[in-house]
Order: structure tokens, then sequence, then C-alpha cells
């Protein structure tokens, strides 16, 4: 498995609908100590003046780095709670795994963490999910040309299947008894497909839907099997921050009762499927 820990942590700026506010919102009180934290109706932020997103780039249509600025669904989404509070969304590029476990919302890094990530049970030991917003398939691709029509395709006829490490889609795999070979990020796992270092691959299906936008991807490279494996995605925050936990999911409700939810997902997912995207909770 790739390991991702020499992965170098950057800062990036969000496209934001709050983008020209300034950098402490009127009735911020710093929290004091010197960390150059503040509260803000409620909720502490690590930074003044910003909501501190952690994500791992890049993740289309969730959260890519366009011209310079991190755009996507879950950037849009995370906007709306930075608006609510009166800040300006900031995002910073870490390594996967640290969602797993926590670790730079407990050292104060980042408020949240946004990066496309299923609810699971060993997760929630680590970290508090918010309310789902999505429910996501895996999808299998692959080359047109492979002769493969199935994931079980993929096993009998010995070709190599591919995932991003640390995800479900390769937890997924393993379970099915396959080695995947494992790859940083879903634009290296499709790139992996692309380039015939493995003939199919395991990958959420929104990703996918996205890459087969274009005409040279769907003309070479197609699904072959939707697996539904009860996938629902949830941002995390800090064990026990429940004021922010409680402020993600308000904007959430909010959005899917005045509009602003289904403008959001046609612009990044494409045509609205309301069972994806109101799922129940976990």
């Amino acid at each position: 498995m790739k390991t991702l820990t020499g992965r170098r942590t950057r800062l990036l700026a969000a496209t934001t609908a709050t983008a020209g506010l300034v950098l402490v919102a009127a009735g911020c009180s710093s929290n004091g100590g010197g960390s150059g934290g503040a509260t803000v109706k409620g909720v502490h932020l690590v930074k003044a003046g910003q909501l501190t997103t952690c994500t791992h780039l890049p993740y289309p249509p969730f959260q890519s780095e366009v011209g310079g600025k991190v755009q996507g669904f879950d950037v849009a989404l995370i906007d709306l709670v930075a608006k609510n509070l009166g800040v300006k969304q900031q995002i910073v590029d870490t390594p996967f795994e640290n969602f797993k476990t926590g670790a730079f919302l407990n050292s104060g890094q980042c408020d949240l963490a946004a990066a496309g990530m299923t609810i699971t049970p060993e997760r929630k030991k680590n970290v508090d999910f918010s309310d789902p917003y999505f429910e996501a398939t895996q999808a299998v691709l692959v080359d047109r040309s492979s002769g493969v029509n199935s994931l079980a395709d993929v096993k009998a006829k010995g070709k190599k299947l591919g995932a991003q490490a640390q995800t479900t889609g390769e937890d997924y795999a393993k379970s099915k008894g396959f080695d995947p070979v494992s790859f940083e990020s879903s634009d290296a796992v499709l790139n992996g497909l692309r380039t015939g270092q493995v003939q199919a691959v395991v990958i959420d299906y929104p990703v996918v839907q996205g890459w087969l936008k274009d005409k040279a991807n769907a003309d070479k490279f197609k699904v072959v099997d939707n697996l539904k494996t009860g996938e629902q995605y949830g941002f995390t925050v800090k064990k026990g921050n429940t004021a922010l936990r409680e402020a993600i999911d308000k904007a959430l409700k909010d959005a899917k009762a005045d509009g602003a939810y289904k403008k959001i997902y046609e612009q990044w997912i494409g045509p609205y499927d309301a069972s994806v995207a109101s799922p129940a909770g976990s």
C-alpha cells in the first residue's frame, strides 16, 4: 500500500461566496491564549476570520484545484457554512490518512474536514460526523478493450484492479478477495487506468461521472458495475465540537429546503437525484 505520509501540506484559497469580507467579522471575540483563534456565533474557529477546511486533492467533482483556486461540490457546501458564520473558507491540502484519525482537527490545524469521506463506525471513534450529505456508490470502470464486463470478470480474466489508497473503495476490493494496486489520489487511479497500469478500477461513481463527461474518456472507458455499498458522505469535526457540527447540519438542512443544494448538485454532480442527495441518517 502506498503511504501518503510524505505528502506536503499546502494552504490553498477557496472560491467562496463570502470573498471580500473583512478577516474578522463584526461581533467576533478572541478566545485569548495567543492562538489567534476566535469564537463566532458560538462556534470556535482555529483562526480568526476564516473557516479552515482540511481536504485531500484532487477529488473532482468534490474538490479540485482549478486556476489556483479549489472548487467543487464539497467546497460550495462548506462555503454556505462559512457565509452563515460571516467568515470565508480557507482550504488546507493534507494526506487522506489524517481524515481517519482526525489528527489535523485535534492539532488545531483545521476546523473541519471535507473530502468526500464515507461515514464509518471506525472513523466515528476519532471524529464527529455531520448529517450525511451525499449517498455514494462505487463504480467499476474498465478499458473498453479489456474484455471485462463485471467486477467478477476482473478476477476471472486475470486483470489488474486499481483503487485509491486508504479509501472504502480499496477496502471493498480487498473484501472481495482482490489485491488492488494502490494509488495516492483519484486522479492517479484514473491515470493508472488510462496508461494501462491496471485494466479496471473501483472508484466512487460521482468521480467517474465527471471523468466520462469528456468524450475521449467515454469512447475508451466504460462503467461495467455500480456497487451499492451503502456509503454516505459526511463532513467531520473534532470529537465534541458540537457547535460547529450543528452549524454544518443547519447549513445543509437550509440548503436542501431553499434549493441551494439542488443548484450546487446540478453544477458539480449532474442531473439532480433526490434519493442520492438526501440520504437517511446513518
